[in-house]
């Protein structure tokens, strides 16, 4: 069973996405999905390398955004692949059935999409605007998560479907309610002043769900 808090990495450097990676890990997150953009191919790899150490640590599980070849090469727990990065068939054959390959949707096509693709999880979003992210898909809100889940047969929602964008506290109770299984943060995480109190209180929300 995966994880009900995904941790997205944030930073435009090496120091601040080890920064933000490793204040996630002190604070209790188990799932990292290390996402770091417009950078040189090599950087990102050099940066996983180091990160898988320290979630190896931790014993908790690093997925790489994008990056097929990165998460191969450092044997990563899993990918993570945006609606343009590429297949789920293309990287399940190159990582195998045992890894953890999740991918983004924003539209009920995209779900259906991914359903089909035969993914691990999907990430819905965004609930909210994001400064985190650029190019961001059209906000669906809360509305826009129970149309999308009123409307999925319900023999697929076996597929662990997680919110993300803009994710507050205070959203977690409605998300569960209409069905989501968890969430995928950064900044929640990252901003808190107490963030091991934070994930608590967020894991402690979510499994009352469960």
């Amino acid at each position: 069973m995966l994880p009900k808090i995904q941790f997205i990495s944030q930073g435009t450097s090496n120091e601040a996405q080890l920064y933000s990676i490793q204040k996630a890990l002190d604070a209790g997150i188990e799932w990292v999905q290390l996402r770091y953009k417009n950078v040189p191919e090599i950087e990102v790899f050099r940066l996983a390398e180091k990160i898988k150490k320290e979630t190896d640590q931790y014993n908790a599980l690093l997925t790489i955004n994008d990056y097929q070849t990165i998460a191969k090469a450092i044997d990563a727990h899993g990918l993570h692949l945006g609606l343009t990065d590429g297949s789920i068939e293309e990287a399940r054959n190159l990582l195998g059935n045992a890894k953890v390959i999740g991918g983004t949707a924003n539209t009920l096509e995209d779900v259906q999409q991914r359903i089909s693709e035969k993914c691990d999880y999907i990430g819905l979003g965004p609930l909210r605007y994001t400064s985190t992210k650029e190019k961001l898909s059209p906000i669906l809100g809360f509305e826009g998560y129970q149309s999308i889940i009123d409307k999925i047969p319900k023999v697929n929602l076996s597929k662990p479907l997680f919110a993300i964008g803009g994710i507050k506290e205070n959203d977690l109770p409605r998300l569960m309610e209409i069905g989501l299984y968890g969430i995928a943060v950064s900044g929640l995480i990252c901003n808190a002043t107490q963030p091991s109190q934070i994930v608590k209180q967020l894991n402690e929300t979510l499994y009352t769900y469960a």
